[in-house]
């Protein structure tokens, strides 16, 4: 007689949907038979590996059979200097959703509830909901975080608050009065995790370095990633930003070893590379201007956004024209698991992959 292990497995965990990526090229080539495919579906940056990550690398092989630096020292102190922070206040992660998990892991308990805003990245709920947490989800407001109706949802179980700025999927942002504001009265036992993994792509001033803040708010958390503006999502390496007593604790509960020493080569390198980045922003900012004229074009709303995505309505269901796009070689993000069903959210690509998406979607609407 067979066991139920779902029955066994913890409470949170036997209703959890796993995390949905996007489609690979490889798995499309596979199904379709087709070549010369476009991903636009999951906010990668498009230009590749930077000339000095890809040396940092080749330098790192002949120690690729021993153990990483299970602490990231050199990593770290780079990135002190950079954020004008101690060493000690920063935790390494396996990308930037491995340090959300650890946050969750660390601070949560099943009795505890977590905020965390409508249309908010799904990692969010998915961490918290693995321990048993109680998940608040907040109505959004104008596709993003209604700061105003969060603190109202706080209550005597409330553990931590994920805000991420700018919000995935939808591109949304909040300003620095804002968000300082809220932070103001949010009481300090209450975590507040602020996922910045798209900020580098805001030159213009339109949101906080909340990194800056954490002199004064000892219940914040900062988080970002390698794995966007940086061009490192193969890898997987990102950090967060903290007080060193919550930075401790979060280092307790962190995996050894849970960066590879390629990710840290790479990440020293890219972090020197300014070039690489400006680059990285200009082709972002141009592919942006694309995306939005082929929508004004074919009279399709959109989201305004400040990341490397924007988020299309197509008037209708989206999937099948997200299928139809998969049949002309352009892979983009559904937004259904978000209750978005009309939207599809496309990357920003380079000039010629923004354009083969434009020729596709123009031919399927038209």
């Amino acid at each position: 007689m067979s066991c139920d292990y779902v029955a066994l497995a913890n409470p949170g965990v036997q209703t959890l949907q796993p995390y949905l990526a996007g489609k690979p090229v490889s798995e499309l080539e596979r199904e379709l038979g087709i070549s010369q495919i476009v991903k636009l579906a999951s906010n990668e940056n498009p230009l590749g590996l930077s000339q000095q990550v890809k040396l940092a690398i080749d330098k790192e092989i002949s120690q690729g059979s021993r153990y990483p630096d299970s602490n990231g020292h050199y990593l770290k102190s780079v990135l002190s200097e950079r954020h004008n922070v101690a060493a000690g206040q920063i935790t390494l992660g396996n990308g930037s959703n491995d340090v959300l998990e650890i946050i969750a892991r660390t601070f949560l308990l099943p009795d505890h509830e977590v905020i965390f805003s409508q249309y908010a990245f799904c990692v969010y709920p998915l961490v918290s909901q693995a321990i048993g947490a109680r998940l608040i989800e907040v109505p959004a407001k104008n596709w993003g975080n209604d700061l105003n109706a969060i603190f109202q949802a706080i209550t005597d179980k409330t553990k931590m608050i994920f805000i991420a700025n700018p919000n995935n999927p939808t591109g949304t942002w909040l300003t620095d009065k804002e968000l300082k504001s809220f932070l103001v009265k949010v009481p300090s036992h209450i975590i507040v995790v602020v996922d910045e993994a798209y900020s580098e792509y805001v030159i213009d001033g339109s949101i906080p370095n909340s990194v800056e803040w954490l002199s004064d708010f000892e219940n914040l958390i900062v988080t970002r990633t390698f794995s966007k503006a940086y061009g490192l999502a193969s890898l997987r390496i990102g950090y967060s930003i903290s007080s060193e007593i919550i930075c401790g604790l979060l280092n307790r509960v962190r995996q050894p070893f849970n960066v590879n020493s390629f990710a840290l080569a790479a990440a020293i390198a890219v972090l020197d590379d300014e070039q690489y980045l400006q680059q990285s922003i200009s082709v972002n900012q141009q592919g942006m201007q694309q995306l939005i004229e082929s929508c004004k074009q074919l009279d399709l709303s959109f989201i305004a956004s400040v990341g490397n995505f924007l988020s299309i309505d197509m008037g209708v269901n989206a999937q099948p024209i997200y299928q139809k796009l998969l049949h002309k070689g352009v892979i983009v993000r559904p937004l259904a698991n978000y209750k978005m069903p009309n939207h599809l959210r496309v990357s920003i690509g380079l000039s010629l992959e923004n354009k083969k998406y434009i020729s596709a979607i123009t031919e399927i609407l038209n």
